[in-house]
């Protein structure tokens, strides 16, 4: 076992909090003040120093919000280099802190896989326990999806709150989830977890109801006198994901009718997605004044912000950005996510944009590939954008430069590298298919101004009968220019 005693740490340095979809306009005035409150709010969202995690009666669901605060980070090691597995473990302390927890130290084990029963091995449950009597932790973290049977083993034997991966992330979306759509995308995702974790401690949740069930606290809808407590919950939790599921898609509905009317109207789309914490917020906002929150922190963006831009030859398109990826992301999270996740899978060029300064940013390539094609956006046209170039290794820049023949090197901060992704965005947007020239009557200023957004102009000229327009529109505007074409 490999015993680490300095975990990496983590400190919030910069704004990323989400805008709600919609226009600039008027909010401009407030962003300002607008960034300042959501960041107040987001920090509200600390763990309080004195809060502990004792083991406790639980008498509804397995899982329990996460009350992390000194921690001990426990990984196995399967496969990759040592430098891996540390990669992995220096993640995990990331997302730690993030939730708010104190990492007091780290561990990991060299196995062929994890054990069945207590992730680690038997025997080194008994070191894992020294450690936290040592250190005074009151929560284990490991690295990875545990069995319920996992969990309870090793809180048994260490005799603290042990959580798992999944859980931890899900904590941490839970704290940021700011819209109505991503709040319940993240309770949808809990409960999808909880569900396959219900017990509780002394076999509470296994006790039957009795055969009084009505004068017991079954009250109406209980299943009868046979019903465990267990069973009553898992009813409950499947009746809550069923009403969540109806209402995320009524809100998909809408989110629909916006992404329609864009395909109607012919207007490009541009997702930016890639690693939590890669910058792709504070991309956004150097590419189009967005004004969108950014903060040093994963897991900062989760509701999707889409804001109308334009080419330096007039054409309007859309940029938007998405939540963040990460290794092992959690399947439950993937699922409740879709509908949002569509909007990379939808989009005519995805901005795939990597921490150039990581200490591996291929994996976080790969990370993020896999997730795509989980959701059917491999086969989108992708542009890499190597961001931090302020801050990272020239060596390891011109390693993924060579990896990566269509990339772009950038920094979002300072601002180094933005015109050259505004070029490369407007070389790899779709180009319009129809060529034309036409006389328009001056009165038709509205089909002009059209033609400026959504068509490619060549050649303008204003003349006494009316202005002549030459260019490549897409089929429906060609359609209406029909009438007005000179050849």
């Amino acid at each position: 076992m490999t015993h680490s005693q300095n975990a990496p740490q983590w400190l919030p340095d910069e704004p990323d909090v989400v805008v709600e979809d919609g226009d600039d306009g008027a909010r401009l005035e407030t962003v300002a003040d607008d960034v300042d409150l959501d960041l107040a709010e987001r920090h509200a969202l600390r763990r309080v120093a004195g809060l502990s995690t004792e083991l406790e009666d639980i008498s509804e669901v397995e899982y329990r919000r996460l009350r992390l605060e000194r921690v001990v980070l426990v990984g196995v090691w399967t496969e990759g280099s040592v430098r891996d597995a540390e990669n992995s473990l220096a993640e995990l302390a990331l997302l730690a802190e993030t939730a708010g927890s104190q990492v007091l130290d780290a561990l990991y084990q060299r196995r062929p896989s994890p054990d069945p029963a207590t992730f680690i091995g038997r025997g080194k449950v008994d070191g894992l326990r020294e450690i936290v009597a040592e250190t005074g932790a009151d929560t284990v973290i490991c690295d990875g999806e545990l069995a319920p049977s996992q969990l309870r083993n090793l809180e048994d034997r260490v005799k603290v709150k042990v959580v798992d991966r999944t859980a931890l992330i899900l904590d941490i979306f839970a704290q940021h989830a700011k819209s109505r759509e991503g709040q319940a995308q993240v309770e949808l995702a809990q409960l999808s977890y909880m569900k396959q974790r219900l017990r509780g401690w002394g076999g509470n949740l296994s006790r039957q109801a009795g055969g009084r069930v009505g004068s017991q606290g079954g009250g109406i809808g209980g299943r009868g006198p046979g019903e465990t407590k267990i069973e009553t919950d898992r009813r409950r939790i499947n009746t809550k994901i069923a009403k969540l599921r109806r209402d995320l898609a009524h809100m998909r509905t809408t989110r629909d009718t916006k992404r329609s009317g864009r395909r109607r109207n012919a207007i490009p789309s541009v997702a930016i997605a890639g690693y939590t914490n890669a910058g792709k917020s504070s991309l956004l906002n150097r590419m189009t004044d967005a004004g969108v929150l950014v903060e040093d922190a994963l897991f900062a963006t989760l509701d999707p912000t889409t804001r109308r831009t334009t080419t330096a030859d007039g054409r309007v398109y859309t940029m938007s950005d998405t939540v963040g990826f990460v290794r092992h992301l959690p399947h439950q999270l993937v699922e409740a996510f879709r509908s949002t996740l569509e909007e990379v899978a939808d989009s005519d060029l995805v901005l795939h944009v990597v921490d150039g300064s990581h200490p591996d940013p291929e994996g976080q390539l790969t990370a993020v590939r896999e997730v795509l094609a989980e959701i059917g956006a491999d086969k989108v046209p992708e542009l890499v954008v190597v961001n931090k170039a302020d801050v990272a290794d020239p060596i390891v820049l011109a390693r993924l430069r060579h990896r990566e023949p269509h990339s772009v090197v950038v920094s979002a901060k300072t601002g180094e590298g933005i015109a050259d992704v505004l070029r490369a965005v407007e070389a790899d947007l779709p180009r319009p298919d129809v060529a034309f020239e036409a006389l328009l009557p001056y009165e038709r200023g509205d089909l002009l101004n059209r033609i400026h957004e959504h068509a490619e102009v060549s050649m303008l000229e204003h003349t006494g009968e009316g202005t002549v327009v030459r260019g490549r529109a897409h089929g429906d505007l060609a359609g209406e220019l029909a009438p007005y074409l000179t050849s």
